[in-house]
């Protein structure tokens, strides 16, 4: 909470000012405040008591009256608004979206983008005029990453930051501000998310999405200040980015490097980061069609759908040539090691079923050591690759496993999705590791193509009223005391039925769960509107497809 010092209220002559302080918090939707100082443009001290020859000063000429301002109405809802009396600012003829030339290199993206979508100019110059809207980096370590300071006076907006990330969400809220009410209301917001990571996740292994599609999606994001896109691009159906090292695995349609290079671009320039994920060592069945011999078959010869034979030198000689190949092309800072659904560990013994894995395991870690073990090692040797591209590894929840000889190693970070696979573990084992985890509850966040296996699309009123990053199993939290331990939260679209829905479909389906769950990362409190005045807020602002 921030307090505001009224400037003091006009007295009678000689009297002495009274100084009338207002606290205000945007609880989301709704702004709290109290009757408050007068604007800037009214006199802040008595007129001097007149004396018998003194000329008798004229009276002030009329000014207008205006009410305090109400928090900007936006997805997500500002976090703290301090109330102003003014008539607030909108695009006018001949203003400009200007940024001082010493964060001309950081901001330009920033301000040509908004001068575009407000329809005004842009300009770099030290000096806005009014009717300007002003762009500046402020102090390093001036406030938390990805904040801003958005403030509304005199005919000017100025939006400072200590990152170009928080400048550029200060636009977003101005951007919604004059789509949603017309203006931006009087007074200052300021404004930080509640959790670092905050997207989407998208199977492009199963269903093929064009490079516009994506583009599109990455703009919607951008608006709601999301700032993660997912990107599973291999699968038992297809692999969809083109390879060099490997190009006899690659399936027809697919995203070439040129087309990686342009998301990544564009998804930059919006503050957002790719996460790509090449899923090992189940769900390879792509890669598997094109190098048969190194797929896990049982004791009885059976093959294991998507599996390779970890136990085979090869099987890691393949998948790290794949990964050196691919971390210059995405320059984020996370990568998605997959390590779920090894479908070895889900038979009833995995030691008699996979002799050969159980043999392995026991040479590489012990005696004692088990399939499991060799899995987990997997997993870390697969993590020793990225890392030194800068890379935090990433991998799904029951990739880790208790009770052996080997731990994933502590910097990988748990993506959370299911407490239903045979093994899996609840989240508070992981929290009480000391783990970092990302939310994708597969009971709130999972959008199924087809909804198989009794998934369910998921709704924006649901995400909005009934989940939060705690939950992350089922519809239980977690205790608040892990809450950061908790990074943040994506919307996972899986396309098991690719042809259950259309890309259009697809977007459209996910519009409301994206805004609802956008909500509820950037701000930890309860939103206060009710779900039917929050959708009608983003079907203004963001109309359905």
């Amino acid at each position: 909470m921030r307090v505001t010092s009224g400037k003091p209220r006009r007295g009678h002559a000689g009297a002495t000012a009274v100084v009338a302080a207002l606290v205000t918090l945007a609880v989301p939707g709704c702004t709290a405040a109290s009757e408050g100082p007068r604007g800037a443009g009214e006199a802040s001290a008595a007129a001097p008591a007149a004396t018998g020859s003194a000329p008798t000063a004229p009276p002030p000429s009329p000014t207008p009256s205006y009410a305090l301002s109400s928090a900007p109405r936006t997805i997500p809802a500002v976090r703290e608004h301090t109330p102003a009396r003014g008539p607030g600012w909108k695009p006018a003829a001949g203003a400009r979206v200007v940024v001082p030339p010493g964060n001309a290199a950081a901001l330009t993206d920033e301000g040509k983008l908004l001068a575009g979508e407000l329809r005004m100019g842009f300009a770099e110059t030290a000096d806005p005029r009014p009717g300007d809207v002003e762009l500046a980096l402020g102090a390093e370590n001036s406030g938390p990453p990805e904040s801003y300071t958005l403030t509304v006076r005199d005919n000017r907006v100025r939006v400072t930051g200590p990152d170009e990330a928080g400048v550029f969400y200060g636009t977003r809220t101005l951007k919604q501000a004059v789509k949603s009410g017309g203006s931006a209301p009087e007074g200052t917001v300021r404004d930080a998310p509640a959790k670092p990571q905050r997207g989407l996740n998208l199977d492009i292994a199963r269903k093929n999405f064009t490079v516009g599609w994506i583009e599109d999606e990455l703009r919607r994001m951008a608006d709601l200040k999301l700032n993660q896109l997912g990107l599973h691009f291999s699968d038992d159906q297809a692999f969809r980015i083109q390879s060099d090292t490997h190009p006899e695995i690659v399936s027809t349609p697919h995203l070439s490097k040129a087309d990686v290079r342009q998301i990544n671009a564009l998804a930059a320039r919006l503050h957002i980061t790719v996460v790509p994920e090449l899923d090992s060592p189940g769900h390879l069945g792509a890669v598997l069609r094109a190098y048969p011999a190194l797929q896990l078959r049982d004791v009885q010869g059976r093959a294991v759908k998507g599996a390779v034979d970890i136990s085979n030198p090869a099987s890691a000689k393949l998948v790290d040539e794949l990964l050196r190949e691919y971390l210059p092309l995405v320059p984020g800072a996370f990568w998605h090691l997959g390590a779920d659904e090894y479908q070895a560990l889900v038979y009833r013994d995995p030691q008699a079923s996979f002799p050969q894995l159980a043999r392995a395991a026991r040479q590489k870690y012990g005696p004692s050591a088990r399939i499991q073990d060799l899995a987990e090692g997997w997993l870390n040797d697969r993590a020793d690759v990225v890392r030194p591209a800068g890379k935090v590894p990433k991998a799904w929840n029951d990739g880790f496993f208790t009770g052996g000889v080997v731990q994933a190693a502590k910097d990988i970070q748990v993506e959370y999705w299911t407490g239903k696979e045979n093994g899996a573990r609840p989240p508070l084992e992981y929290l009480r590791e000391g783990r970092k985890l990302v939310n994708l509850n597969d009971e709130y966040l999972y959008y199924v193509l087809g909804q198989p296996n009794q998934f369910t699309y998921p709704t924006g009123k649901r995400i909005y009223e009934q989940w939060t990053p705690l939950v992350l199993r089922g519809t239980t939290p977690v205790p608040a005391q892990y809450a950061a331990q908790v990074l943040g939260a994506r919307l996972a679209v899986w396309c098991d039925l690719a042809g259950a829905q259309t890309q259009a479909q697809v977007a459209e389906g996910i519009r409301l769960p994206l805004a609802a769950l956008a909500q509820k990362v950037w701000d930890a409190r309860p939103p206060q509107p009710a779900w039917t005045e929050f959708k009608a807020l983003a079907d203004r602002l963001q109309p359905p497809v």
